[in-house]
């Protein structure tokens, strides 16, 4: 796997950043898909999920605020904070939820893998369930990171 250094150096910092968390967390979306040799694929900021003890702990050690800024018609957390510091912006969100219809589904993950990143580990969902929480979101984008998360696929 080939990734920018600044992702590279943005993961090493989550990682030093969740140490605190007492609970399981992962980094979500395009970066976990790019950690799962996606490619090619454009990340513009990290989505680590977390729960909302430990983003109530994480917050104040990083010195933000959980972001309040006008909803989105898609997406919610509970306490969503953008973390700005490192070289590729992290979102930090406790009790996401998507829209699918007229209704709201927490994301729940059931799988955790453990990715090094030099020093660091990191953890994001196992490759099928990052897919199928990637494909539910439904935006083009994210259909076409399922897609390369999938694979090739061969010819009839």
């Amino acid at each position: 796997m080939s990734l920018p250094a600044p992702l590279i150096e943005t993961l090493g910092s989550v990682a030093v950043v969740m140490e605190a968390a007492r609970e399981p967390w992962w980094i979500i979306a395009s970066a976990a898909a790019a950690l799962h040799g996606a490619s090619p694929i454009s990340v513009a900021d990290v989505d680590v999920l977390l729960s909302v003890e430990d983003i109530r702990r994480i917050l104040p050690a990083l010195g933000i605020e959980p972001y309040r800024g006008p909803p989105n018609p898609l997406f919610r957390s509970k306490i969503l904070a953008k973390w700005l510091a490192p070289p590729v912006p992290v979102d930090l969100m406790a009790g996401f939820e998507h829209r699918v219809g007229g209704s709201w589904h927490l994301v729940q993950l059931t799988t955790r893998q453990a990715i090094a990143i030099g020093a660091a580990t990191v953890y994001v969902p196992e490759q099928d369930e990052l897919r199928r929480i990637i494909e539910s979101f439904g935006r083009p984008k994210d259909l076409e990171r399922a897609r390369l998360l999938a694979g090739p696929t061969s010819p009839p």
